[in-house]
Formats: C-alpha cells, sequence, structure tokens
C-alpha cells in the first residue's frame, strides 16, 4: 500500500506507526505496571481503590494540560519554519519519557513520569495533525490520513507483542513462567516501544518541510494569545461549518473513546475471561487495519462526510447490539464491528477538519480540535457510570451511548450544509 504514496506521505504515514505503539501500551500495559507498584501493605503503598482513583486523576491532569497547551503551542507552530522544532521536540521529550517510564522504582515516580509523557505524546499529535496540510493535496488528504490509522493500527502490534511476552515472561500470567524479574519485564516494554517510536518518526524529521505558515508579529506572545481569542470568536459567531463540525466531533468520537476505553469493563461487567478479551482486543487491531484502508480506497469515490455518517452508523449499531452481549463470542462480534470503523472515523474526521480550516493556522485550530479530542469518553464515561449507579446493566449503559452518535450524525450533516468562511 506504500507504493500508492508519496516520499513525503510515506513519512507522515509511519508516525503513526510510532505514536500508536505507546498508545498500545499505555491502553494496556501501563495500568497494570502503575497497579502492581503502587496497591500493597509496604509503608509508601495504597489500596486498589486509591490506585484507581490517583490514575484517573492523572489522566484528567493530562487533559487539562494538553487543553490548555495545544492551541497555544499550535499557533507558535504555525510560525515560519517553527512546526517541525516543536513537533521533534515534543517527540524527543515523549520517547525518553517512555523509556526512563520503565526503570521507575515507586509509584509515584511512574505516574509522574507517565504524565510528562503523555502530555508530551499528545502536543506530538496536535502538530503532527496539523502537519497534513503540508504534505500531500486536498484531493489526498482523506486516503493519506486513513493509511495513517491503518498503518498504526498494525505496525503498533509488533513493539506491544514484544512488550507482552516480556509481561508474560516477568511472571505477569504466571509465576511458572517467570524467566526473569518483573523489573526487566518493564523495562523491555518500555524501552522497545520507546525504541519503536523514535525510529519510525525519523523519515517524517527529514522529510517534513513547512509549507502553510503565518509571519511572526512584534508582541508575538500577547499576539498569539489575541489570535487565538479572535479565532475562537471568529469560529464561535461566524464560521459555523467548523463550529458544527467540532461539536458533533465532541458528540461521536466521545461515543468512540468511551467504547475504547471501558471494552475491558465490559467484559469484566459480563464475567468473560481476561485472556480470550485481550485476544480479541489484539484482532481488533488487525480489523481497524483493514477498515481503514478499505475507507481509503471508498475516499477516492465518496466525499468525506458520507463516509463518516456511515461510520457514525455503523457505531449507533454497534451500540445497539450491545444489548444482546452476554458471551465470549459476542464480545468478539462486538469488537470486530467497532474495529471496522474505529480508525475511519478518526482518520477522516482528521482529513476533513483539514480541509474546512485554513492552512496556514492548522496548528492552532488543530490545538482546538484535540481539546475536543482529548475530551473524548468524558461524557460517555459519565453515562455508563450513571446507569451502573442507577443499577442498570452494562448492555444497557452501552445502548445508552447510541444517543451520542445520533446526536454527531445531526450535527455533522448541518456542518456540512455550511458554507466554507472566508
Amino acid at each position: 500500500m506504500f507504493k500508492n504514496l508519496t516520499k513525503k506521505e510515506r513519512a507522515w504515514v509511519l508516525y503513526d506507526v510510532g505514536n500508536s505503539a505507546f498508545t498500545m501500551l499505555a491502553c494496556s500495559l501501563i495500568p497494570i505496571y502503575f497497579k502492581a507498584l503502587a496497591i500493597g501493605d509496604a509503608p509508601g503503598q495504597i489500596t486498589g481503590d486509591q490506585a484507581t482513583a490517583y490514575y484517573s486523576i492523572a489522566i484528567s491532569v493530562v487533559t487539562i494540560v494538553v487543553a490548555i497547551l495545544g492551541p497555544v503551542c499550535g499557533a507558535f507552530a504555525d510560525h515560519k519554519d517553527r512546526k517541525k522544532i516543536f513537533f521533534q521536540t515534543a517527540v524527543a521529550l515523549g520517547v525518553a519519557g517512555c523509556i526512563l517510564n520503565g526503570f521507575a522504582m515507586s509509584w509515584v515516580m511512574f505516574i509522574v513520569i507517565f504524565v510528562l509523557t503523555k502530555i508530551f505524546y499528545s502536543m506530538s499529535l496536535t502538530f503532527y495533525d496539523s502537519m497534513l496540510n503540508d504534505i500531500t493535496t486536498e484531493e489526498r488528504m482523506d486516503e493519506v490520513s486513513s493509511y495513517g490509522y491503518a498503518w498504526g493500527y498494525i505496525g503498533s502490534c509488533i513493539p506491544f507483542i514484544i512488550a507482552m511476552v516480556a509481561y508474560i515472561l516477568g511472571g505477569g500470567l504466571s509465576e511458572d513462567l517467570m524467566v526473569f524479574s518483573p523489573m526487566v519485564a518493564k523495562i523491555i516494554g518500555f524501552s522497545v516501544t520507546g525504541i519503536w517510536w523514535l525510529i519510525v518518526t525519523l523519515p517524517l524529521l527529514k522529510e517534513y518541510k513547512q509549507i502553510n505558515y503565518v509571519e511572526a508579529e512584534r508582541g508575538e506572545i500577547s499576539a498569539v494569545f489575541g489570535k487565538i481569542y479572535g479565532t475562537l470568536r471568529k469560529i464561535a459567531t461566524h464560521d459555523k461549518k467548523v463550529l458544527f463540525f467540532l461539536i458533533a466531533f465532541f458528540l461521536y468520537i466521545d461515543g468512540v473513546g468511551t467504547i475504547i476505553d471501558n471494552c475491558i469493563n465490559i467484559g469484566t461487567d459480563l464475567g468473560l475471561p481476561t485472556v480470550g478479551q485481550v485476544v480479541f482486543l489484539l484482532a481488533t487491531q488487525v480489523v481497524a487495519f483493514g477498515g481503514s484502508l478499505v475507507f481509503a480506497q471508498l475516499s477516492k469515490k465518496f466525499d468525506t462526510v458520507p463516509l463518516i455518517l456511515a461510520c457514525i452508523v455503523g457505531y449507533f449499531c454497534v451500540c445497539i447490539y450491545a444489548l444482546t452481549l452476554h458471551t465470549l463470542i459476542d464480545f468478539g462480534i462486538l469488537a470486530f464491528g467497532v474495529g471496522c470503523f474505529q480508525g475511519s472515523i478518526q482518520s477522516l474526521s482528521r482529513s476533513y477538519f483539514s480541509k474546512i480550516i485554513p492552512a496556514e493556522n492548522s496548528g492552532e485550530y488543530f490545538g482546538i480540535y484535540d481539546i475536543f479530542a482529548k475530551g473524548a469518553s468524558f461524557l460517555g464515561s459519565a453515562v455508563i457510570a450513571w446507569v451502573k449507579l442507577a443499577g442498570g446493566t452494562i448492555n444497557i449503559a452501552v445502548a445508552s451511548l447510541a444517543v451520542f452518535f445520533l446526536l454527531g450524525f445531526v450535527f455533522l450533516r448541518l456542518s456540512d450544509k455550511q458554507p466554507l468562511a472566508k
């Protein structure tokens, strides 16, 4: 598939392969390693409930910090020859933090390093997403963005499998399988992920050149903040296309994020075997790879909005199907459905946003975009918690997320009907 891409496009796609490795680690092994360090009766250790609470707080801190820094750093990066500097700095600090995390001896040090790494990782994505306008044409944005997510899903499996094998050989599943200490396993997992992330980023650092930019002004700091205020005001009052899209994006991507973040909770509530869940979730990465490639081809024949709407309808059906969940096979079918649309809805949203914003201000706009993206699963998780606390089943809780996709569908249609702002 790479042969269909230019050298710059291929280099850009590879960064999705790199950063997705950290995403996979963060969604699977990082919470496990954190709780292994944190929970216990020894001095300085905490209870399981406290560990869960502190981990949730850490994720919230990342979300808040990125929401504040995203638009500001994005606006600075829009200035001539700045974007690459900001990007490579975020990547370097993120990779260093990832590797260093493996050597953390206490849970406090572990969570602090993880928060910093997650912040730099998230900031790198702000700059990375905004590069799309520079590395390809508007006609190819959907296809190239889809390839990014597709290869990201399949590429992340390679370092993840190595990290998982190290976890198992470190006694993660059974002491009978232990070959080396859990500490060595942790170092291997984080180091492999960090090195993978760095190596596949090098082509983009070599090939990228900022084409769209704005000239820096006197009083640069105050000018940037003034510009951000002006952009937010413009979106709220004049640019209805962007405004309605961001509302739609927040709604449906919140539903997507909630399903992804709560997949293990869904299986656990149903009493399904953990190993089976992990196998299906790994298979979901492969399905997401195929789904993204299919939509990459469809994007050559169809407009972006109808394809996103199709993904939203697909997720709506997944939510309704959740009412029938009882067995591991049912869980596998749900995971398959999620995989079919997971990468496509994210990649097409990214490319569509690139098309409706000013190319020279893409860093600033993607900083705003990422506020909505990083807040994904906030409302959805609250809905699941409310349903569960009210005595409802996990089936009803997941089915309730269909409302997010229904509203997202409506607002995306509204966005599509609006003219591009001048």
